[in-house]
């Protein structure tokens, strides 16, 4: 059995990233299969799909499989226009890639850095193998404990701007919507994982006393889940070869798209290519024919190992590098 809109997403549990995703399909009661994925590499279901990517969420909706929550939160509200919760002036929706930005490529990282040393998989060797091929760093103990304190300080500049700022005149939500919309989640998600993990910042300088507004935004956030989990439809659960096996046997939720004439990369369309993410997960690379290339997007042709049929590969371009196989440009666009 699988969804009437073809969405499927593929997470972990854990995963603060596929909350993202997750909160996003909730508030707009979108129905969505799921299919659950080791926490370390390998991933066979996606090795079955022809996907190297290596970062959890990715959603697919028919043959379309999306990559990186930018882009995947995009394509939900793109793809189902009727009550969409993204912004819908321009100075909102720049308030709302502003804090896509400052939260995916600045707060969490810091957030990472301050994991309780006594987390059970901190003692697990595949386990932090597995992170720092993720990362590009260190994750044995005794360096994360030596990062802690410059991370909480960044973190308390953090939860400082949201308390001074955006949330210093008492509004419920970041936007003034009447409920929480896209822009929260962009900005919420770290501070939320943050709050439910004991252990990860010390109540004397992050208790409720310290951000009572950072807090009761969370406590708020939290009951609109809440309430918009009980009327939103019960989440199908796949196994890894029904979700192939749906996959492959769907249609192209998008038409071709086109290659950009004026792109300054000069790549053509039907050209060979490789593309990767460059902030992490950087060591694996899916490569495909180019079906389209936009300012905000990179699309690849590839092949399913299981079905051999075509399927594409949609990442954003913002933080991943495209490059032709033989011949052509890069970019880091």
């Amino acid at each position: 059995m699988a969804p009437h809109n073809d969405i499927v997403l593929f997470h972990y549990s854990v995963s603060p990233y596929a909350k993202r995703v997750i909160w996003y399909l909730t508030l707009r009661g979108l129905e969505y299969a799921q299919c659950i994925q080791p926490i370390t590499l390998p991933r066979e279901d996606m090795n079955a799909l022809g996907v190297k990517y290596r970062r959890i969420p990715i959603l697919s909706i028919g043959r379309d499989v999306y990559c990186d929550t930018r882009l995947i939160l995009q394509k939900l509200e793109e793809r189902f226009p009727s009550g969409t919760i993204g912004a819908s002036r321009p100075d909102d929706k720049a308030v709302e890639k502003l804090l896509e930005t400052w939260t995916i490529d600045g707060v969490f990282s810091r957030a990472a850095q301050v994991i309780p040393l006594e987390m059970p998989l901190l003692n697990d060797p595949k386990w932090v193998k597995d992170r720092e091929d993720y990362m590009g760093r260190s994750w044995a103990k005794e360096d994360m404990g030596k990062g802690r304190p410059e991370a909480l300080a960044h973190l308390r500049e953090a939860f400082e701007l949201l308390e001074s700022t955006l949330l210093a005149d008492g509004r419920q939500w970041i936007l003034r919507t009447e409920q929480p919309s896209l822009a929260d989640i962009e900005a919420i998600w770290p501070f939320h994982w943050l709050s439910g993990m004991e252990g990860a910042l010390p109540h004397s300088l992050f208790g409720k006393d310290n951000f009572p507004k950072v807090y009761a935004w969370i406590d708020r956030f939290s009951a609109a889940l809440k309430a918009a989990g009980k009327s939103a439809p019960e989440v199908i659960t796949l196994k890894g070869a029904e979700a192939i096996q749906y996959i492959t046997q769907a249609e192209f939720a998008e038409p071709d798209g086109e290659v950009d004439s004026r792109d300054p990369l000069a790549l053509k369309k039907g050209q060979d290519v490789e593309s990767w993410p460059i902030d992490s997960g950087f060591n694996h690379r899916d490569r495909g024919q180019l079906v389209a290339l936009t300012r905000q997007e990179i699309v690849l042709k590839t092949q399913a190992k299981v079905g051999h049929r075509d399927v594409h590969i949609h990442h954003p371009r913002t933080n991943f590098r495209i490059r032709a196989v033989s011949g052509g440009g890069e970019s880091e666009l």
